[in-house]
This record gives C-alpha cells, structure tokens and sequence, in this order.
C-alpha cells in the first residue's frame, strides 16, 4: 500500500527539484504532508521554494496540512535518535492525518545530520520503516548527500527501499531494488499462468467487477455465449450474457448461471 523510496542529492537544488513538486502533488491530492529538514537546505529556504512554486502555500501551511520543521525536533527528540520512537511517530502522524479527513500522509526527511557511529542504527530503522510502510497509506522519501555516502552505504539505502533517485548525467533515474524487480518477475509469472489456466479452461469463465459487469471472458464462454470479446466486455453479466446471445441453446442452464452469479456478488458486497 505503501511507498518508500531515497534520493541521493549532490547539493541544494537537487533537493528542491524533486521534494518541492512532491510535496506540491500531495498538497493537491488531500494528502498531509511532513517536510523533515537538514543541511543543505533550512526550514525557511524549502519554506520559500513551497511559495514559489505553490499558490497560496501559506494557507496550506497555515491549517497545518503541510508541517516543515528541522531534523532536531524528530530524528534527535530529547537528544538521541531512537528508532522505535521515530516510527511510532510516523504511524501516530498518519493516524492523526486520516483521522482529520486526509486521504494519505506524504513525508520526507533529509539524514545529513547523520554520524558514522549512527549509521548501523539508522540502516536498521529503514528495514524497519520499509517494513512499516507497505501496511500504511504513506508515502516516503529519504534523501541521502551522496558526498557522505561511500559505496556500501549507497547498497545499504538501495536494498532497503522500493526504489532510489540519482542523478546520472544531469538526468534524473530510478534505481529497483531488487527485492522489488524479483517481486515484479514473480508476478509477471503469476499473471501469466492464471492467464494460460483462464484461457483454455474447459468451463465457460467470466471476470466480474463488484457489480457484475464482464471485466473478461475466456474462449470458452465466447462459444457458450456467442459474440465477440469486445461485445461481452462491459456489459452486465445478467442482463447481457444470454439476450445478446443467439447461439445461446440451453436457457435453463443460462438462468441458473444468473442465479449463482447474482449470489456470488452479493456475498462479495
């Protein structure tokens, strides 16, 4: 449900050429936004990009659907980071979002303030946030200078989130982990062999919404029901299958699909 990704940056601009149409995009989309900051760039500074690029920021900022603050007042609280704090936060800050008519919660925070001796804690606070966030409608972004990243630590972040965002070549990319790219395979496999059973199932099969209109149907029920695919798809199972059918032969057994179907639907609602 969740998405969590990082940003390696170079310098200040690069923060505010992702994070300020992010944040904009969440702003418009009913979503609370949660802007935690560090160096390179202040409170004041992504306060003034917002303004720039959002029309009437200051009214956002004002009924609180976008907070701004700096890293000392959520990553070191009382002094010292604390994993299990930090995350309770993020889950308190999205319970308290949707519970005042939000539709999702949109955060960022920057890790410049990081040390060597807090990285092996924080590397573990985002297997935890990773795992945290596929539960939850939020959206993340950690954004990592790559002047204080050697190489492993670029690994560490990557296998850690969905995906990153790098500048290559003055280009922005995307980087998949590759938890996710097999996650991808797998499903591609998946669909492919519910597609294969579907197809040259024996029985006549039709895919239905919640309502009861033909989202699919297999070749078997084309030849049961007569038509085309393109004729079946949309319409209402129970009023289209055997109307629109001529080639249709057996009625009966064609109202009892109708009866088990509608039951069908109904249990689903």
């Amino acid at each position: 449900m969740g998405t969590h990704f990082c940003q390696f940056y170079e310098n200040k601009k690069d923060l505010v050429d992702v994070l300020v149409p992010y944040f904009k995009a969440g702003l418009e989309n009913n979503e609370f936004c949660m802007w935690v900051t560090s160096e390179p760039l202040s409170e004041e500074e992504a306060k003034e990009a917002m303004r720039k690029a959002v029309p009437n920021f200051d009214r956002y900022l004002k009924r609180g659907q976008i907070q701004i603050f700096s890293y000392t007042e959520w990553y070191l609280k009382g002094g010292a980071f604390n994993l299990q704090r930090v995350l309770n936060g993020w889950v308190e800050k999205l319970n308290q979002a949707l519970a005042e008519g939000y539709d999702s919660i949109r955060v960022t925070g920057n890790t410049a303030w990081l040390e060597k001796r807090d990285w092996r804690n924080f590397v573990d606070y985002e297997q935890e946030i990773n795992d945290v966030i596929g539960k939850y409608q939020m959206i993340a972004i950690c954004t990592y200078s790559l002047d204080k990243c050697r190489a492993s630590e670029v690994i560490d972040m990557v296998r850690n989130h969905q995906f990153a965002v790098i500048k290559r070549e003055g280009e922005w990319e995307l980087i998949e982990s590759s938890e996710i790219k097999r996650a991808k395979e797998t499903l591609r496999k998946s669909e492919e062999k519910f597609r294969s059973i579907f197809e040259n199932a024996n029985d006549a099969l039709m895919y239905l919404d919640r309502s009861g209109r033909i989202l699919d149907v297999n070749r078997r029920a084309i030849e049961v029901f007569g038509g085309m695919r393109e004729e079946l798809i949309g319409k209402h199972f129970t009023k289209h299958a055997c109307d629109a059918s001529p080639t249709c032969k057996d009625k009966r057994n064609i109202q009892c699909y109708h009866t088990l179907i509608k039951k069908c639907i109904e249990n689903r609602n």
